[in-house]
């Protein structure tokens, strides 16, 4: 038995941040106990870990991003989408071919991921299993949580970053077979998007799902062209949604759609119906045109919403800035586009970022009793004589902290050391 003492703050549902000020939450076998005013006498001489006023919080989920891209972070922020991906990205990516060169990429980013909080991410790799497979294995060791994914490209793309489709299938199914039955790091399967993935790859990987049991993250209806472009060549389908629900891809597992920008009445048909995640990624789609999620309309939609950093279009692994810039781009979606929604909150965007994202991995992203005990201590928000409430410290973390506000971290229950 742990028990933590500080200003303690989750989200229980979008509406709502539950603060508990100067409250005690206790931590057995790595799981939340509770949530007390007072140590309960049942805890008498249990050590306390007294971190004041300091805000202890859930850890953050990363619903999407391209780890393979966080050496590009920043870079080509002037270029539109289809510029910076043939300029930079493709070619960049190209070179996880070998290993040598993904294997410190990949530790870097792992690294970075926990410096910033984020325990539990969707991510995108390359087309190349064996790089891959390194990821996989750095993730395993930190005792993160994740889904990741071989990315799977055979058609309309790069001679240097193009797989056959027989080479896309077998190599996917290897890698399933490899990684399946993992208990905190977790294959899904990968097609990047529609316009990079023929027939015959989409029904093939529908197969592999319901064989192995296994989910799918892509991009959806991120820019009109690939809207437009899907429907172009599947015109036997209504929307890009439909596209991977004809294929088989759904109702296998976990179904993670980055973007959604341009959703049809189908788009929200099928994402309903499957219960799939939608994931905003503020930073990147501001970064590189591709549009503005309509989140408070979603919401009423009933989807299921969470946050992505979108690394490397996206500049930074924080997602807590995620959720400050989520809400400066819904006030922007009001302002122009009113009838799509109204300006979120700090406790909506933070419940995305937490609560929602987390339940793709489990009971993680909350301190409801039975929840991991994955937390963050963060401090030093508060200017010399004005002291502020949790809350207020929380949103100043998203728009103003980083990384060092951090004093400590809990993954699993446990304390983390050399972040």
């Amino acid at each position: 038995m742990e028990i933590y003492h500080g200003d303690i703050l989750y989200s229980e549902n979008r509406e709502k941040l539950n603060v508990y000020e100067n409250s005690y939450i206790a931590v057995e076998n790595g799981l939340v106990e509770g949530i007390y005013a007072q140590i309960p006498e049942k805890f008498s001489g249990v050590e306390v870990t007294d971190y004041g006023r300091a805000l202890i919080i859930p850890a953050f989920s990363d619903l999407h991003v391209h780890a393979a891209q966080f050496i590009q972070r920043g870079i080509g922020m002037d270029l539109l989408l289809s510029d910076w991906l043939n300029i930079y990205t493709f070619p960049q990516e190209s070179h996880f071919a070998d290993p040598s060169y993904a294997e410190p990429i990949y530790e870097a980013y792992v690294n970075d991921m926990i410096r910033h909080g984020t325990f539990h991410a969707c991510i995108f790799t390359t087309i190349h299993r064996h790089a891959t497979n390194i990821l996989f294995k750095k993730l395993e060791e930190k005792g993160l949580r994740a889904l990741v994914g071989k990315v799977n490209m055979d058609f309309q793309s790069p001679d240097y970053l193009c797989e056959t489709t027989e080479e896309s299938l077998r190599e996917t199914e290897i890698f399933l077979d490899e990684h399946s039955g993992g208990e905190r790091v977790k294959p899904i399967l990968t097609p990047r998007f529609v316009p990079t993935c023929s027939r015959e790859l989409l029904w093939g990987l529908g197969k592999l799902g319901k064989k192995y049991q296994v989910g799918v993250q892509t991009h959806v209806v991120e820019s009109r062209w690939e809207a437009a472009e899907s429907l172009r060549l599947f015109p036997d389908c209504r929307s890009d949604s439909e596209i991977y629900e004809k294929a088989g891809l759904l109702g296998n597992g976990p179904s993670v759609f980055a973007h959604v920008i341009f959703p049809t009445e189908d788009d929200l048909r099928v994402m309903k119906e499957y219960h799939c995640t939608a994931v905003h990624c503020p930073d990147a789609t501001n970064n590189v045109i591709a549009g503005i999620m309509a989140v408070d309309r979603l919401h009423r939609e009933g989807l299921h919403l969470a946050l992505g950093s979108d690394i490397g279009a996206g500049q930074q692994n924080g997602i807590y800035r995620q959720c400050a810039a989520a809400i400066k781009l819904s006030k922007l979606k009001e302002f122009y586009e009113p009838e799509l929604g109204k300006t979120i909150n700090i406790a909506d965007s933070f419940y995305m970022a937490t609560k929602a994202g987390g339940e793709v991995f489990g009971n993680v992203g909350t301190f409801e009793p039975g929840y991991v005990f994955d937390a963050l201590v963060i401090d030093n928000l508060e200017d010399e004589g004005h002291p502020m409430t949790p809350a207020q410290r929380l949103e100043r973390f998203c728009y103003a902290g980083d990384d060092r506000n951090i004093i400590a971290r809990y993954l699993n229950g446990s304390f983390v050391r050399n972040a």
